[in-house]
C-alpha cells in the first residue's frame, strides 16, 4: 500500500491513532499509536515491519487529535470548555483549603467531548482530602494508583467525582506544590493554574459568557450544552 495520499506511513499512523483516542476513548498516546500501526500494517501486508523513524511523537499525535475535535465539535468545544472551566473553578472555592491547581486538558484549553477535569490538590494526610470531599455531600471513588518515576515507583491517591463533567483529583504532598511536573507529550512542565488565573483566563477568552455568568450565577452555555449531548 502506498502512504503518499495520507502524508506518509507517519502521518497516517498519527491520523489513525487520534481517530482511536477520539472514538475508543483510548487515553494514552503510547498505547494509541501501536494500535494505529498495527492496523495500519495490517492492512497492508503482514510481512512490513514498523521503524521507529515511522511513528509519530507524542506531539504530532496531538496536534492530529486537536485538529480531529476542531472539525468534528467545532463551536460545542468551545461552550464545553467554558462550562468545564467554571465547574474547574466552582470546584477549587470548595477545595481552596488545599490549595488546588487546574491541569490538563480544560487549563491549556484542548478538551473534547469525555475529558475530565483534572485538579492537583495538596495535603499531608489524602485522607483529609477524602473526608472534606465527603463532608461537601460529593459522590466519589477513591483510587490509589502506584506509578514510576526516574526509576522509582511512587504512589498516589486519586479521587474521582462524577458528574455533568467528571472531577478526577490527584493529592500530592504540600512540598510538591513548589515543584511543576513534566508533561509526559513534549518534556515541559505543565500548565498548572490556581483558581485567579483560571478566572483570568475565562475572562479573556470568553468575554460575553464570562460577564454572563458572573451578572446571573449560571452558565447558559451549559443548558445548551447537555441539549446537544441529549441529541
Amino acid at each position: 500500500m502506498s502512504w503518499e495520499r495520507f502524508g506518509g506511513l507517519r502521518e497516517a499512523i498519527a491520523q489513525l491513532a487520534a481517530q482511536i483516542m477520539y472514538g475508543e476513548d483510548v487515553k494514552q498516546y503510547f498505547t494509541a499509536k501501536r494500535l494505529a500501526a498495527k492496523r495500519l500494517l495490517k492492512r497492508a501486508s503482514p510481512n512490513h515491519r514498523c521503524r521507529s523513524r515511522d511513528l509519530p511523537s507524542n506531539g504530532e499525535i496531538k496536534q492530529a487529535l486537536l485538529e480531529l475535535v476542531e472539525d468534528i465539535e467545532g463551536d460545542e468545544r468551545t461552550r464545553r470548555l467554558f462550562a468545564m472551566r467554571v465547574a474547574a473553578i466552582e470546584a477549587m472555592v470548595d477545595l481552596a483549603k488545599f490549595s488546588p491547581r487546574l491541569i490538563g486538558s480544560v487549563a491549556t484549553g484542548h478538551v473534547r467531548e469525555g475529558s475530565d477535569i483534572d485538579l492537583h490538590v495538596f495535603a499531608d494526610d489524602p485522607e483529609a482530602v477524602i473526608e472534606h470531599v465527603r463532608g461537601l455531600g460529593w459522590t466519589f471513588e477513591v483510587r490509589r494508583v502506584s506509578i514510576m518515576k526516574q526509576g522509582k515507583a511512587m504512589d498516589f491517591t486519586h479521587v474521582e467525582v462524577p458528574d455533568v463533567f467528571t472531577l478526577e483529583l490527584t493529592v500530592y504532598a504540600p512540598r510538591e506544590l513548589r515543584i511543576r511536573p513534566r508533561s509526559s507529550t513534549d518534556g515541559k512542565p505543565i500548565i498548572r493554574l490556581r483558581e485567579s488565573a483560571v478566572r483570568a483566563l475565562c475572562e479573556r477568552e470568553h468575554a460575553d459568557a464570562w460577564k454572563r455568568y458572573l451578572d446571573t450565577g449560571a452558565t447558559l452555555s451549559m443548558n445548551d450544552l447537555l441539549a446537544t449531548d441529549d441529541e
